[in-house]
């Protein structure tokens, strides 16, 4: 929205007009939080902070549902030192909204710890863990606010502690947990934890972490214990009767011999060992795809995003088989062009029954001796060829049949009638010789015939016949009968 002065008035005249289009953009736009957002940032702007105020109250009548306005209306409070007025609003966040999530508790800890203090974001987070809202990234956020803010690695410790009581069956959270530890350099309780996890979390929820632990030993363990881990990771995520996935592969060696996006071959290679790791999976979900450093290290991609061809409808090649195109009639069942064209004989059935000109056209098509054409490439190369022109002949001597002719057993079939007797040799010479005007289609319009009738007894070298018999006889030859007889 333009709110300049291009008009060059004075502020008042330019400011009431601004205030005017948006109430009138209010009127049609009034569940629309970001015309809310814009009306008070510019009355915020331009100085009427009072005015910036009123208009977040109404917009938060407006759209009570709206977290982001209420965060948008007290960091306007509070970046004018309005503290306890900005506290009211996340007290009736709190309150007021059903599904406050614990985002709000996050956002209310934070303002408490920059506008109050450690400890009244302390006491609200002691109150904010028996919310039933709460979640384990409440715990994560104020574990993370006490060691980077409060300097205190014992109280982040404790709260994660606390947490991992609770939320040990969250894969995320015991990786925030992990990556907490990494910072302490406490590289024993990283294991603890890891193996602790490992032994509550199933199979499909505890890739992340097998991941997160063989990429810790990796970094920072032996070789024997970063062989140990990968073989326990291929062993508890396999399947019972996938025996292949406990084998070891060139991946495990790129996955252990990478740092950050440096790889020891280069992408094409490692675009060939994940198509190869997916294919002798058949269909498993490749989890040591993800933890291995070749893709997304915390968000692993299951094996359903992946089609797989079907082979349910592989016809084997018989060599000794006669090619061709499948027969229409009886039973289709040996033919392997039935499978490759419709995919199985009863749909073929189908097909002949619903379409008996299909039928008869592939009945009467040629076997071909050899490999079936590729229709496409085929039709392809017709199009691109560029045929020679026609060579220019006798236009006379082509006889069109006369239910190809448009109309001519309309209007054309009572002028033929009327024809006294036969057309004169003569008169079909001089066609000839205006094949130019001919050899063009006549048009169904009978004012464009009669003109194409003049022209032609004009080009006439006789002007004997006349325009009646003339045209009776274009008409006859527009029909296909040149030497016919009306009666």
């Amino acid at each position: 929205m333009c709110r300049g002065n291009p008009q060059r008035i004075d502020n008042v005249s330019a400011n009431k007009r601004i205030v005017y289009t948006y109430e009138q953009c209010l009127m049609y736009l009034y569940h629309y939080p970001d015309i809310w957002y814009d009306y008070a940032t510019w009355h915020a702007k331009a100085g009427f902070v009072d005015l910036a105020v009123k208009v977040f109250q109404r917009a938060v009548k407006a759209l009570p549902e709206s977290e982001m306005l209420r965060y948008a209306y007290a960091e306007l409070e509070e970046s004018r030192g309005a503290i306890q007025a900005a506290k009211i609003i996340y007290e009736a966040l709190l309150q007021e909204c059903d599904n406050a999530s614990g985002l709000a508790h996050i956002q209310f800890i934070r303002f408490l710890r920059r506008t109050e203090g450690v400890e009244a974001a302390r006491k609200y987070f002691i109150d904010a863990r028996k919310s039933p809202n709460c979640t384990y990234h409440v715990y994560v956020a104020y574990a993370k606010m006490a060691l980077c803010l409060d300097k205190d690695p014992k109280v982040a410790h404790s709260v994660f502690e606390a947490g991992i009581k609770i939320y040990m069956h969250e894969p995320a959270y015991i990786l925030e947990y992990a990556d907490f530890l990494s910072r302490l350099n406490d590289d024993r309780n990283i294991r603890a934890l890891f193996e602790r996890a490992l032994s509550s979390l199933p199979r499909e929820n505890s890739i992340e972490v097998w991941n997160a632990f063989v990429r810790f030993e990796q970094q920072y363990g032996d070789l024997n214990s970063i062989l140990k881990v990968e073989q326990r990771r291929r062993e508890a995520l396999a399947g019972e009767d996938d025996s292949a996935a406990t084998e070891r592969s060139l991946q495990d060696v790129v996955s252990r011999y990478s740092f950050m996006d440096l790889r020891p071959c280069s992408s094409k290679d490692l675009d060939h060992l994940s198509r190869q790791e997916l294919l002798s999976k058949k269909g498993e979900k490749p989890a040591l795809l993800n933890g291995s450093g070749l893709g997304s290290t915390k968000n692993p991609t299951p094996a359903a995003n992946f089609s797989h061809p079907g082979a349910s409808q592989t016809a084997n090649y018989n060599p000794q088989q006669t090619p061709g195109p499948p027969s229409v009639s009886g039973n289709n069942s040996s033919s392997p062009n039935v499978n490759a064209v419709t995919g199985s004989t009863n749909d073929l059935d189908k097909l002949l029954k619903t379409a008996p000109a299909v039928a008869m056209f592939l009945k009467n098509l040629p076997v071909v001796e050899g490999p079936n054409p590729d229709v496409d490439v085929l039709l392809s190369i017709l199009l691109q060829c560029n045929l020679p022109p026609r060579p220019a002949g006798n236009s006379g001597n082509t006889q069109l049949p006369a239910s190809s002719a448009p109309g001519a057993s309309g209007s054309y079939k009572g002028t033929r009638e009327r024809q006294p007797g036969k057309r004169k040799q003569r008169d079909r010479q001089d066609d000839d010789e205006t094949s130019t005007v001919q050899s063009a289609p006549l048009p169904k319009d009978i004012f464009k015939i009669r003109q194409i009738q003049k022209a032609r007894s004009a080009t006439s070298q006789t002007g004997s016949a006349s325009v009646a018999s003339y045209g009776s006889a274009s008409v006859g030859a527009y029909s296909g009968e040149l030497s016919g007889n009306t009666s």
